[in-house]
């Protein structure tokens, strides 16, 4: 008989990823008991599969790549990389895939931690099954919060699985060099990973069903990345899709509908995520398994009082940094109701609103060159309905650019709002411009007029520069 332990918790969590990881750790710092259940590691996708095992690998190669533009220097490292010292950085990034250290941290908050798979029994019931076969029924006084992230969708080919396909996942814990690469797809999974593996050696082939790379961008954002990786040896094809993959005596091949045939050691497919949502019980309470859930901005779940959707799962922002934010006015936004406070999700940018999702959504992607946005592009901006003008800045007329690499391309584009004279969005593609994107974020974020930002001296002679070039080209 399977033994079956009962415990009451006001908070609930399914999944301890950063997302889940700060909620807890809000609802603990309001004096509320909180559990946290997850079914792998702790610390989730970012710390052992996303974030910090990609940027590990990205470093090397975009370190290299900036002291190569540096006279001086360039010669010094013309050599390959050492592809087995930056495996082990990145393994020893991702703490060797051992969750010893963050879960001491998520222990030390308070909160008592489940290991197991966690699922919805009923309203605010969470049964965990553990390793050791005993059952926990976890029953939360006012929220269970769901963070269970998303995974990797695969497209529907047939005998996919026999040949063993990359996804993010094993794109970025792979411990050898494949001696041929072909990623599918012209995205930030797609983009970084192409960067990674063709500096490490790979003969990279990327395929795009689409017209360019980072497509969701700017289209100047993928055309500059596009034109680095041809440079730096990648094959790039776009308006191209797969139609079968095979595997005989570990050589893949892949076909397209272009009629192509293309061998390979290994593919990675970069094509979406699924939300983790198929397999925690949301029959059990009148939702659609496998379903991403829609969520209010104080993210509670549409049509529940008790059930939060945070991070991935919602599918407003699939990024780290805006799970963590939402995970913040989630935290705050249940410790209020469980005290009965008045709440201010209805207030734009009030502290249980996730009014950012909409507005002011900043993301980097570490290729080279970099390529960062916050807020809309000017074609997103025109279908929200907005009167923006784009005003566009070539970087090569930026001082600090030139100071930071011979030769540097880079582009800025602002997206103003004319009427009321604020910016919609920010994108910028260049060497170390990853850096640059909080000061966009803080002008888009806070509504900051175009007039204020003219007193916002930037130091000379830095890239961030920029600005006054942006405000300058704006005024004529």
């Amino acid at each position: 008989m399977t033994e079956t332990e009962t415990s009451t918790y006001d908070v609930v969590v399914l999944g301890a990823g950063p997302v889940g990881e700060n909620v807890a750790d809000r609802t603990r710092a309001a004096g509320l008991s909180t559990a946290v259940v997850e079914s792998e590691l702790v610390g989730g996708e970012c710390s052992y599969w996303a974030c910090m095992p990609s940027k590990a690998l990205l470093r090397p190669v975009i370190a290299r790549a900036d002291a190569r533009r540096v006279p001086g220097i360039a010669h010094a490292v013309q050599g390959p990389l050492d592809a087995a010292a930056v495996l082990a950085r990145r393994n020893a990034e991702t703490s060797h895939w051992q969750d010893d250290g963050q879960a001491g941290w998520l222990e030390s908050t308070g909160a008592d931690l489940y290991r197991g798979h966690g699922r919805l029994t009923g309203p605010r019931t969470v049964t965990v099954t553990g390793a050791d076969g005993v059952r926990h029924v976890l029953t939360a006084r006012h929220a269970v919060a769901v963070c269970t992230g998303s995974r990797a969708r695969l497209p529907d080919l047939p005998g996919l699985a026999d040949v063993r396909p990359w996804t993010s996942r094993e794109a970025t814990s792979a411990q050898h060099v494949p001696g041929r690469l072909v990623v599918v797809g012209g995205g930030v999974v797609a983009t970084e990973m192409a960067t990674v593996w063709q500096a490490l050696g790979s003969r990279v082939t990327v395929l795009v069903r689409g017209k360019g790379l980072l497509s969701r961008m700017e289209p100047f954002a993928g055309e500059l990345v596009a034109e680095s990786l041809a440079e730096a040896g990648a094959d790039i094809r776009t308006g191209t899709s797969v139609t079968s993959v095979s595997r005989a005596d570990g050589v893949l091949t892949v076909v397209t509908d272009r009629g192509d045939r293309i061998e390979a050691d290994e593919i990675l497919f970069a094509t979406g995520r699924a939300p983790r949502t198929d397999d925690i019980g949301l029959d059990t309470v009148g939702l659609e398994p496998g379903s991403w859930l829609e969520t209010d901005d104080s993210l509670r779940v549409t049509g529940t009082d008790w059930l939060y959707a945070v991070g991935d799962v919602n599918h407003r922002a699939l990024l780290t940094h805006q799970g963590k934010y939402q995970a913040r006015i989630a935290g705050a936004a249940i410790a209020a109701r469980a005290a009965g406070d008045p709440l201010t999700e209805a207030v734009p940018w009030g502290a249980h609103s996730a009014t950012a999702d909409r507005h002011a959504v900043p993301q980097v992607v570490f290729t080279d060159p970099e390529a960062a946005a916050v807020g809309l592009s000017l074609a997103e901006a025109e279908r929200a309905g907005y009167r923006v003008r784009a005003v566009d800045v070539d970087l090569t007329s930026v001082a600090g650019a030139g100071l930071y690499a011979a030769g540097y391309k880079g582009r800025a584009r602002m997206v103003v709002d004319v009427e009321e004279e604020i910016l919609r969005g920010v994108t910028l593609v260049g060497p170390g411009v990853g850096e640059l994107i909080h000061s966009a974020t803080i002008a888009v974020a806070g509504r900051v007029p175009v007039g204020r930002l003219w007193h916002a001296v930037p130091a000379y002679p830095t890239i961030s520069e920029v600005w006054l070039r942006l405000l300058e080209a704006y005024r004529g």
